[in-house]
């Protein structure tokens, strides 16, 4: 089970591992705890939640899912407004949670790291429901999905080499992004289904506006294919209750993993 707090996380951070265990026979399931309406889009005449969710559905089928469930909390938006999924309490949605977890039996869940990857409120709220619900529902195995932060900035410093960003884009907000490469436990290769997961990317046609300057979805859909897959082929994630050269049994347990020391 995939659990995200917004349409489009899922195409961002956890992609290519979700069609490849379902292309490898897995059930995969995707939980996302709000509709994202409060977000920033392209301009559009239907409710915003309506499409982005009509937009996840999209993306759920091209990466095999088998299942789509919305917790309904409202979004909390760029503003943290008071009624959103972050000020819920965490015990109230990790048992609604929790309950989509027994009725799965599922022997996996993944979240995200406990700064929400780049501090976003709903993000944060992903980490603490999900673990506390894994808890509950007696889930064995809690991934945090995240991204490598030393690989991130080697990257984007390469980039604006060659790409003049945007005035109001800093580089050093990254440096507080994510984790170090050195916390990571799993670097999944996921570049056979990086097919999927562009489509998956672009199911997602209203996130590609709005806002000032290009968005990261636009960015990477524009990238060359054979580019794409590079910067898109591997996805990482954390296990903290890993222990070096531990033998993992559970979906993961043949792919590559790296053990921290």
């Amino acid at each position: 089970m995939f659990f995200h707090a917004h349409p489009d996380d899922e195409a961002l951070l956890t992609a290519g591992t979700m069609a490849r265990l379902a292309a490898e026979g897995h059930r995969v399931v995707l939980v996302v705890a709000t509709a994202g309406e409060r977000g920033l889009a392209a301009p559009g005449g239907r409710p915003l939640g309506e499409v982005r969710m009509a937009e996840l559905h999209a993306s759920a089928r091209v990466l095999g899912c088998a299942r789509v469930v919305l917790l309904g909390y409202a979004d909390s938006g760029p503003a943290c407004a008071p009624d959103g999924f972050a000020s819920v309490p965490v015990a109230e949605a990790a048992a609604e949670l929790a309950k989509v977890l027994r009725q799965e039996n599922a022997d996996l869940l993944t979240v995200y790291d406990p700064a929400g990857g780049y501090g976003h409120p709903d993000h944060v709220q992903v980490h603490w429901v999900g673990v506390r619900a894994a808890a509950l529902a007696g889930t064995p195995v809690v991934l945090e999905a995240t991204v490598d932060r030393g690989l991130l900035l080697r990257a984007l410093r390469l980039v604006s080499l060659v790409h003049r960003f945007p005035a109001a884009f800093d580089l050093r907000s990254f440096e507080r992004a994510y984790v170090p490469s050195a916390e990571i436990t799993h670097r999944v290769r996921v570049g056979r289904y990086a097919r999927a997961k562009r489509a998956a990317l672009a199911a997602h046609a209203t996130q590609t506006g709005g806002g000032d300057g290009e968005r990261t979805l636009a960015a990477l859909l524009r990238l060359p294919r054979i580019l794409f897959r590079l910067t898109m082929g591997t996805e990482w994630y954390i296990r903290r209750d890993l222990e070096v050269g531990a033998d993992m049994r559970h979906p993961l347990s043949a792919w590559p993993v790296a053990h921290t020391p």
